[in-house]
């Protein structure tokens, strides 16, 4: 197994340690990857998160609000919308699960 300093990326990271071991930027720059010129994915990742406080404020958040954070564009921001639109989707499938096994109790 590799030892942090030899990820050259958060995909890396995740792939050895799985999705549970990374923090919300290095979830996020997976999401957002590549990075631009001089800005890294993970640095990207940490501006929107510095931005929006967190990754449920950022599920509020209108598109528009992406294009203020340099190294976002089109492709990273519906990247990112689809990615929370699936989040969104799973989590209110575990709620509605949820409901439908207390109401067989």
């Amino acid at each position: 197994m590799n030892d942090e300093h030899s990820w050259e990326h958060a995909g890396g990271k995740l792939a050895d340690l799985g999705p549970e071991a990374l923090t919300e930027a290095e979830l996020l720059s997976i999401l957002i990857a590549p990075g631009t010129p001089g800005n890294s994915a993970q640095s990207i990742a940490e501006n929107i998160l510095q931005r929006f406080g967190s990754l449920e404020a950022m599920g509020g958040m209108p598109l528009e609000r992406f294009y203020e954070i340099k190294g976002m564009g089109d492709a990273k921001i519906i990247r990112l919308a689809a990615a929370l639109e699936i989040a969104r989707r799973v989590a209110y499938g575990i709620l509605d699960g949820e409901k439908t096994q207390a109401s067989k109790k």
